[in-house]
């Protein structure tokens, strides 16, 4: 994440936004046991989300950064009411309260979903850390957010960042069909994203999968069942990473073994109308690691990170 970081910051980038799973919890981070090898379970259970604060989100500095809940930070004993809690300087901060305070001025409940506009682009972040999720409350508030991106001609795309991939994409072994109440849900967000994008370009991110992969909703199910929206996942942040699926040749784009970012490239108003938004893949290999996270957590830790944290 240093070094995610280190390139975010030398592009310029206006934010960085992470899709979840903000440490293990089901056990030690391997970052975490290097810098506390004596710690107890409990000890990493209560400065988990502290750690991360202090050595991943720390090194953007002053660059913002938006947070969205994966299914880690609700495993037992962390919860999604911990995690507001916790994070309610990231979730609440000045531009997620002002949208906030625009869509309704008497709102001002934080919540593990929100949305933030920026340059002409509704940027839309979803909870589906767990199975129940999107519930009602959830649902109901999506509908009134693209009704109004839909009425708004200030809004020309919208981004949709979740953690686990909408239903029926190339990683569906590892998504929102995993149960059948996500299954329901999700397709009745994709159907209505799909009502949008007949009058405004909308794009889906994911990252629960740890691969990178374009194009995750072109499969046979969403040719004959609507349409495909441009999709990516991106889990390449530092898990373990996961062998592509099957269906992975179908992608216009898919990597394992790697860890980098998405950037997005915002095209001026007016230009580019269909596809304002350009999205990239940017690897960041070993050597990008600066000399002193190598020295801070151990020469032979980031190299066998790269090497060998990997599923077959």
């Amino acid at each position: 994440m240093p070094a995610i970081a280190a390139g975010a910051r030398a592009r310029q980038a206006a934010f960085y936004w992470h899709l979840g799973d903000l440490r293990a919890i089901n056990d030690f981070d391997e970052d975490f046991h290097a810098l506390h090898p004596k710690a107890s379970i409990a000890e990493y259970l209560s400065t988990a989300w502290i750690d991360f604060e202090r050595n991943q989100l720390d090194p953007f500095g002053s660059m913002p950064v938006f947070l969205s809940i994966g299914n880690h930070e609700t495993i037992p004993p962390k919860t999604r009411e911990e995690f507001v809690l916790t994070f309610a300087d990231w979730l609440g901060g000045a531009v997620v309260r002002e949208q906030r305070m625009k869509d309704d001025v008497h709102d001002h409940k934080l919540r593990s979903y929100y949305h933030w506009t920026m340059d002409g682009v509704d940027f839309i972040s979803l909870d589906n850390a767990t199975p129940e999720q999107f519930d009602a409350a959830q649902l109901r508030w999506l509908t009134q957010v693209l009704r109004n991106d839909q009425r708004d001609d200030s809004i020309r795309a919208l981004v949709v960042g979740m953690h686990e991939a909408l239903p029926e994409s190339l990683a569906r072994g590892h998504s929102m069909n995993d149960s059948p109440s996500a299954d329901a849900a999700g397709l009745q967000v994709y159907g209505q994203l799909l009502e949008v994008r007949k009058s405004k370009p909308v794009y889906a991110l994911a990252s629960h999968s740890h691969f990178v992969m374009e194009n995750i909703f072109d499969t046979p199910y969403w040719h004959e069942h609507g349409g495909v929206l441009p999709g990516w996942i991106v889990g390449t942040a530092g898990a373990v990473r996961y062998a592509l699926p099957p269906d992975a040749g179908r992608a216009k784009f898919a990597r394992t073994h790697v860890y980098g970012y998405l950037s997005a490239t915002v095209s001026p108003p007016g230009v580019d109308k269909a596809n304002p938004i350009h999205f990239e893949f940017q690897e960041v290999t070993e050597g990008a690691v600066a000399a002193d996270i190598v020295d801070r957590f151990g020469a032979d830790l980031v190299h066998r990170c790269y090497q060998e944290n990997a599923q077959n």
